[in-house]
């Protein structure tokens, strides 16, 4: 397995504090990315089903896909009802034209455009899209800097590639504020792949640096809670509305 590869599936094992750490995504970032109207959505990568619950809780109706099954066992027990699968963005076990939208939050670049995009165009109906949302921590503020030096993982723009048969990409930044504790910023940090592949020892050195931060920064020193900045980072873009002939 190459190192993008065992990145991109080290989180089941972790799925429990991905899900205690992990926040969700703004509303309106996903009343950007979604259309008007009832859609069928499809949460492609959905990990512990963070984004799953935001789109069931429009009354939508929602499919979680997942390659790891430890996190489609907290998606399930946490937003209970929903069609929870296992697959990938390149191998979807779903039917042609089975949505009208697919989401991808926090997970693009894990993916392979190439075999993920014809794949995706599959399985949405004509006119259908395909978003992209991720959370990139606003390093604008002091101790949000601190803490990327840190954990050695400094926020950047993503990637978004997609191409053919979808048409151009639209792309918008949402900012939005995380309330948390010192418990829910070591989960957070934890739940990150770079983390989670570390050895225990080298994992243990970087946690118990987070904690000194939380404990001495002057933003946050002696609070049990704070404001977490975010900026989520997202992209949509459309089929044609007649039949999509490019597989």
């Amino acid at each position: 397995m190459n190192d993008h590869a065992a990145h991109a599936n080290s989180f089941g094992p972790a799925a429990s504090t991905y899900e205690r750490g992990r926040p969700t995504y703004p509303t309106a970032a996903l009343d950007w990315l979604l259309p008007p109207g009832r859609p069928r959505v499809v949460d492609l990568g959905a990990g512990t089903g963070k984004l799953t619950r935001q789109i069931r809780a429009r009354g939508l109706e929602v499919t979680a896909v997942d390659p790891a099954q430890g996190m489609l066992d907290e998606l399930v027990g946490a937003v209970p009802g929903v069609p929870a699968l296992r697959g990938s963005a390149e191998d979807i076990p779903l039917p042609d034209g089975a949505a009208d939208v697919v989401l991808v939050a926090q997970a693009w670049h894990w993916i392979d455009p190439g075999r993920a995009v014809p794949e995706i165009a599959r399985i949405l109906s004509p006119g259908g899209r395909l978003g992209l949302i991720w959370n990139l921590r606003d390093e604008r503020t002091d101790w949000v800097r601190r803490l990327g030096e840190v954990i050695g993982n400094s926020e950047s723009e993503r990637a978004t590639t997609i191409g053919p048969p979808f048409g151009p990409i639209e792309q918008a930044t949402f900012e939005w504020v995380e309330t948390l504790g010192p418990d829910r910023l070591i989960d957070m940090v934890a739940s990150r792949s770079a983390i989670i592949l570390m050895t225990p020892v080298d994992r243990a050195a970087v946690l118990n640096e987070v904690r000194r931060l939380a404990a001495t920064h002057p933003q946050l020193v002696g609070r049990t809670e704070f404001a977490l900045p975010y900026l989520a980072d997202c992209a949509r873009a459309d089929l044609p509305a007649g039949p999509v002939t490019a597989r």
